[in-house]
């Protein structure tokens, strides 16, 4: 079990904690080409997209023949698309290379594929706890990462610094041999359904449906935050550094939010700790908008927020295999997150389109705040309990 969350923990801290900073390229890449901000959204809303598409792929692949594979494939993905990006001259080659490629290479190198191997080899009472540290390892990537990334962008420019990432996310490769599973484990528990049964059972039972609606706000209001804070903070009037200090305060907290998030999920009903999450991001959320925004008033709700950033993700995720088992854990994890990634799709793509057409963030931080209510009122009502099957009719099905 520790070499399984030591090697998981590692692997999303390079890969989320590189994907964190793509914001820090949206005025260098914008002002290079003679784009506008809706293209470079665009471009990360793709990936989003992504993402959550090729997401569901790598979850089954993970379930039927074991993470190492996905992992592999999902690094050299990522260095190609992190190539691709800093080469691209046209934003359609850009959204097929930042947008496509890093997507699809981030589907399997984070957290639809590694809570699978954790799920099939961690027992189900330290199971939240386990998911809660991976989570935190991915805030750990983004303090420790975007700060790295405003550094490489000042001394090597911003596409070098593209380059030097590119190199470093190949690292993922040898730590993805830590994650290789026995057959038994990679097959995940045979005879009990098929991909389709599983998939079925899910799609039909509403608590499944309610997580993914909660994820689709998660989504919505990280990837605007994360991509579109470092220039609206430049709009009125702050340092860059003001927004790469906030960045990384966000993923410094959170490490102490995901940790906090996936320890009390071995105590307490998850649904109360996700409606939580979500109502108080939409508080923090108002009265940042309400405050004199000051380099103090932008750290101190970067802070907050950082609290609140990634916390959902144990929850949810235990949630899951609380209800439905582990045997398809990684394939329902990236349906769940699919629904994270068309919100991840709007709140970025529309923050570029509404800048463009009315000089401003300020509708779609208002969207955020009612969305955040949404999702809290939604994940009160999910059924925690383990979902009764008829096994005899599962075998029959079969």
């Amino acid at each position: 079990m520790t070499q399984v969350l030591l090697c998981g923990a590692l692997i999303v801290t390079l890969s989320m904690g590189v994907r964190h900073g793509f914001g820090l390229w949206l005025q260098p890449i914008t002002q290079a080409r003679d784009w506008s901000r809706e293209s470079f959204a665009l471009a990360l809303a793709v990936q989003n997209l992504s993402w959550g598409l090729v997401g569901i792929v790598a979850g089954m692949l993970a379930d039927r023949y074991g993470a190492l594979r996905v992992l592999i494939a999902g690094a050299v993905l990522y260095a190609l698309g992190l190539w691709g990006m800093a080469q691209s001259t046209t934003p359609l080659g850009f959204a097929l290379t930042t947008g496509v490629l890093i997507g699809a290479a981030q589907a399997g190198t984070t957290y639809a594929v590694i809570y699978g191997v954790i799920g099939r080899n961690v027992p189900p009472e330290r199971r939240s706890w386990a998911m809660g540290v991976a989570a935190a390892a991915g805030s750990f990537g983004q303090f420790l990462m975007v700060p790295v990334e405003g550094w490489l962008i000042t001394t090597l420019g911003w596409q070098r610094s593209l380059w030097a990432l590119a190199l470093a996310v190949l690292l993922i490769i040898p730590l993805a041999w830590g994650l290789r599973e026995r057959r038994a484990h990679a097959g995940g528990v045979r005879g009990e359904q098929s991909i389709l049964q599983a998939l079925r059972e899910a799609l039909a039972y509403p608590s499944f449906r309610l997580l993914m609606a909660g994820y689709f706000v998660c989504g919505f209001q990280v990837v605007f935050i994360g991509v579109h804070m470092p220039s609206y903070l430049k709009d009125h009037g702050l340092s860059p550094q003001v927004a790469s200090y906030a960045l990384a305060l966000i993923g410094l907290f959170n490490v102490l939010g995901t940790y906090a998030a996936g320890a009390l999920g071995q105590r307490l009903a998850k649904r109360h700790i996700l409606a939580f999450i979500y109502l108080a991001r939409s508080v923090a959320i108002s009265v940042f908008l309400l405050l004199p925004l000051t380099p103090a008033s932008v750290y101190v709700f970067a802070a907050v927020m950082g609290v609140l950033w990634l916390s959902t993700v144990p929850p949810t995720n235990a949630a899951v295999a609380q209800i439905f088992g582990v045997a398809h854990l990684s394939m329902l994890g990236g349906f769940v997150f699919f629904s994270h990634q068309i919100g991840s799709f709007m709140g970025v793509w529309l923050g570029g389109l509404l800048y463009d057409r009315t000089g401003s963030y300020d509708i779609v931080w208002w969207i955020a705040i009612a969305l955040g209510i949404v999702a809290a009122l939604v994940n009160l009502r999910v059924n925690e309990q383990p979902i009764r099957r008829s096994l005899p009719r599962v075998q029959a099905a079969a």
